[in-house]
């Protein structure tokens, strides 16, 4: 198998990298990572919500460079077809294509308002309309993925796409102290609790601080 290399941002406040790294964990496949220099101007950007165009995540095979989370997750499903990082059911591939898109392209409120920030707790926070119509939303997502296929996990009893799209929603949710629902509030704390999840909020509690900007702005 080819030796794999992902370039990241930040562990703290980089969710598409923490995709980027949860897929390819899910896809089974020998990789290292590399967090790109702090006035690396691609990763501002992305840390700073200053660009549309985002190159990272970026993941290195061989000669293929795949950068956006969404393709990322393409290519490891079809270059690794064994790992199942979606589901079987044609019907559950669907809608977990489609809340995974809805994941990637929407809920700008969400991410203006409740930057990811792992290290960080506001207890109290308050949360304005724009936010809450997303929670209100991602609620309704995982409680209908997790009414018909039953949990722990959105489409069952393994990991897919759509849970490592997710992830980061769970991190914000904790950090700033967003009241759930029973049922979502025990699949909040399934992701959390995920190794893979627990790896990188652990290694992100040891990252420098290297952009002092965010802190200011965040």
């Amino acid at each position: 198998m080819v030796q794999s290399r992902l370039l990241i941002s930040s562990r703290n406040y980089s969710s598409w990298s923490l995709r980027g790294f949860l897929l390819c964990r899910l896809a089974g496949i020998p990789f290292t990572v590399q967090v790109a220099a702090a006035d690396d101007p691609q990763a501002r950007a992305e840390l700073l919500s200053r660009s549309s165009t985002i190159r990272l995540p970026c993941l290195l095979q061989g000669e293929i460079a795949i950068w956006d989370t969404l393709a990322i997750a393409e290519h490891l499903n079809e270059a690794y077809p064994g790992a199942q990082m979606m589901p079987a059911q044609r019907l559950a591939r669907a809608r977990c294509r489609s809340i995974s898109g809805e994941m990637h392209s929407g809920f700008a409120a969400l991410r203006a308002s409740l930057p990811l920030n792992m290290r960080a707790r506001r207890p109290g926070f308050t949360l304005w309309s724009g936010p809450r119509a997303d929670i209100a939303l991602i609620q309704e997502i995982w409680q209908d993925c997790l009414d018909i296929w039953g949990g722990p996990w959105l489409f069952g009893d393994r990991p897919s796409v759509a849970d490592a799209m997710y992830a980061p929603v769970a991190s914000r949710f904790l950090t700033y102290d967003v009241a759930l629902n029973p049922d979502c509030a025990t699949y909040r704390d399934h992701l959390l609790a995920w190794p893979d999840m627990a790896e990188w909020m652990q290694e992100a509690e040891q990252e420098p601080e290297a952009i002092e900007e965010l802190e200011v702005e965040f």
